[in-house]
């Protein structure tokens, strides 16, 4: 009897984890986060679902279609809405993420470290920090070449970038393995961080899988020849993971 307890109560646990982990829990949890901060959502998501439903019914007023034909409409309109409305919802949660994480230290690493299609690599720790200003530069690699990211002030950033580029051109010497050098902020010459992800993805693929595999090898020999570590008591990636999980409601 105890053992049957037990099942039943693994089972209704089980249940309970699946309801919490759905679907609807999650896009309950991204509509919370984000309209304490986009006060206007409700309006915008009604307005997203009703739209398409509108046009949908004028089109059978037009054409005047049977029972049958409302029918089929008005379910492609309910359909055409529910999914206009949970797009506008993730864009405008991404907005309001994108907002609160700008500014932050380590929120760079955050958006870099989401990268994970087409053989993207960025560990999560910077390759280099200064533990006074909090500056920070992250390296990561793809098939479409090496990557140095900058976050903080623009002049001191790139001089730092410049160090580390020399590093890699020292390690890839004779090959054509391209270095692409960005500084994140809100100044001309920055890319925000909100493009940063489209920036780094957007490059033309230059590497085979195994030259990749190969340039990996040389950067990670490199960074142990460094021995650079974070300062104690700075962790600029730590409280970026967080507000991420909650940008996209996981």
């Amino acid at each position: 009897m105890a053992e049957k307890t037990d099942k039943k109560a693994e089972r209704a646990a089980k249940r309970a984890e699946r309801r919490k982990n759905g679907t609807l829990a999650k896009i309950k949890q991204i509509y919370g986060f984000t309209v304490k901060d986009d006060k206007n959502l409700p309006w915008i998501l009604l307005g997203s679902f009703v739209v398409p439903v509108v046009v949908f019914a004028l089109i059978c007023l037009i054409f005047r279609m049977s029972v049958f034909g409302w029918i089929m409409w008005m379910l492609a309109g309910v359909m055409m809405g529910m999914l206009a409305a949970t797009w506008m919802l993730t864009n405008r949660a991404d907005k309001v993420g994108y907002r609160q994480m700008e500014g932050r230290p380590g929120a760079t690493g955050a958006i870099l470290s989401s990268i994970k299609k087409g053989g993207f690599y960025f560990p999560q720790e910077p390759v280099w920090i200064d533990p006074r200003t909090k500056d920070a530069i992250w390296r990561g690699s793809g098939r479409t070449g090496v990557y140095l990211v900058g976050e903080g002030d623009y002049a001191r950033v790139m001089r730092a970038m410049d160090r580390e580029e020399g590093k890699i051109k020292h390690i890839t010497r004779g090959s054509a393995i391209p270095i692409y050098k960005f500084s994140v902020g809100d100044g001309p010459k920055q890319v925000k961080l909100r493009d940063l992800q489209k920036k780094v993805m957007r490059q033309k693929v230059k590497l085979t899988k195994t030259e990749l595999e190969e340039l990996n090898n040389r950067l990670r020999t490199l960074q142990r020849q460094s021995g650079f570590g974070i300062p104690k008591g700075i962790d600029p990636t730590r409280p970026q993971r967080v507000s991420r999980r909650a940008m996209r409601g996981r």
